[in-house]
């Protein structure tokens, strides 16, 4: 059935059943990524005109800081646009690629409905981690005894030896496999359903939920989220471009393209917001297209991994204080970055030129042969920053006399979800000059709160 449906839309769309050079390639991939951010941009606009009609707004509230009601459903608008795009341009690689790109979409479509009601109506964060939970299963593609999608159990190893050779022992082998051994290293092979594979199963939903709450917990201000992903989603199209998987590059490029059309709309100061509806799809995205393929997991990490090691501080210091790691604080790096007078949009500069610099030595990383070990120093460069970052953040907060409380509160009886910049593109110390980067301004600069930030409010209705 899968095989009929993209054969009926090659013959509708007159696309070429398979490609015939590079070039060809090369083209395919800009037109289809252009066509997502035509889409994107324009199906943004629908979006919030239906938000605005209907009253699904992110209104302003004692919590909040923007001072106008802002529609928050854009991942709506991301999500159609990839879809229809992909539908048009991409053509899978391998029968089993095919099977991939239906379970990603079915996974996606199953987080835009159900976070679309959280972001309009409101859900608990456990019936949110079910459902997330239930995306990786759809993505896992459990059935007839075999998982037909993804499944993290191999790994290359950095100090082992390029090839295979008799006798090797275990730590200098070329690849790890995680309790999963293939009959012969076949690209076609599908892991079977067995208990040897539940520590594979776990990996998996550890790597796609995380990676989904990562995307959820740094769309904290205007536009951050949407361009750190839109770089990792750029560098991925890039690296899968020059190891020839040209299917796979171009699917990326789509998804790129139709987060680059939702940007301006959501660049500092925001008209509209995407909500954990766009957090959780480009999450899951970014999770199953930096596996797709293999060789671009450290790329994730390494473009990612300021953020990923930024949710990683913040809940491990919530322990260490005895408290819940979902306990709500002001302790992210982008609310350090702006206790330290940085704007809004200097603090997305920062972030995302961390994210193009380490982007860039994965993308020269990958033409290297055999480049593990540069690699996993690459990944540990990453957490070097991040440590360079904290001591730069804590030395300018001293010289201005303004320290993080780490021990803040938890959130009232009934949080509100709000953003940290108002939609004049002003925070909301800036509208107090005598209030200025005081302790009390720095609570005020709370950003909206995400899946394990505290109960998240819906959107509320005009009364």
């Amino acid at each position: 059935m899968f095989q009929a449906s993209i054969t009926s839309n090659r013959l509708l769309l007159l696309i070429p059943p398979k490609p015939v050079n590079t070039l060809h390639d090369a083209i395919i991939l800009v037109i289809g990524g252009a066509c997502a951010f035509l889409l994107a941009y324009l199906l943004t606009f629908g979006v919030r005109a239906v938000c605005y009609k209907l009253g699904w707004l992110d209104h302003p509230a004692a919590r909040r800081v923007h001072t106008k009601a802002v529609p928050r459903l854009g991942g709506v608008a991301i999500f159609i646009a990839f879809v229809v795009a992909s539908l048009i341009f991409y053509t899978p690689g391998s029968a089993n690629e095919l099977v991939i790109y239906w379970l990603l979409i079915a996974a996606g479509a199953l987080m835009v409905l159900v976070h679309a009601y959280d972001d309009i109506l409101g859900l608990k964060w456990l019936t949110k981690l079910l459902a997330q939970t239930i995306a990786v299963i759809v993505i896992l593609g459990p059935w007839n005894g075999v998982f037909h999608g993804i499944l993290l159990f191999t790994f290359n190893n950095p100090i082992g030896r390029e090839m295979m050779q008799p006798g090797l022992p275990w730590y200098l082998q070329p690849t790890f496999f995680l309790f999963i051994h293939p009959p012969s290293p076949s690209p076609d092979f599908l892991p079977p359903i067995t208990f040897a594979a539940i520590p594979a199963v776990l990996l998996t939903w550890f790597w796609t939920a995380g990676m989904m709450n990562t995307v959820n917990w740094i769309d904290g201000m205007d536009g951050l989220a949407t361009g750190v992903v839109a770089i990792a989603g750029l560098f991925i199209t890039l690296i899968s471009f020059f190891l020839q998987q040209q299917s796979i590059a171009i699917l990326a490029a789509i998804f790129t393209g139709a987060i680059l059309g939702f940007l301006p709309h959501n660049w500092n100061p925001a008209k509209i917001f995407m909500g954990d509806t766009g957090a959780m799809f480009l999450g899951l995205c970014l999770a199953v297209l930096s596996v797709m393929g293999g060789a671009k997991l450290a790329l994730a990490l390494m473009v990612l991994g300021v953020p990923i090691l930024d949710v990683a501080v913040v809940i491990i210091n919530r322990i260490r204080r005895g408290q819940s790691p979902f306990h709500y604080d002001k302790t992210h790096l982008h609310h350090r970055l702006m206790a330290t007078g940085l704007s809004v949009k200097q603090i997305c500069y920062v972030i995302y030129g961390l994210a193009f610099v380490f982007g860039l030595l994965a993308l020269s990383l990958s033409v290297i042969r055999n480049a593990h070990f540069f690699k996993l120093v690459g990944v540990g460069l990453v957490g070097v920053s991040m440590i360079v970052m904290i001591i730069w953040i804590d030395y300018r907060q001293r010289q201005r006399g303004v320290r993080i409380r780490l021990g803040g509160p938890e959130p009232s009886p009934a949080p509100e979800t709000y953003y940290e910049n108002a939609p004049d593109g002003t925070t909301a110390d800036q509208h107090d000059p005598s209030a200025e980067y005081s302790s009390e301004a720095v609570e005020a600069n709370q950003p909206r709160q995400n899946l394990f930030d505290g109960e998240h409010s819906p959107a509320q209705f005009p009364r």
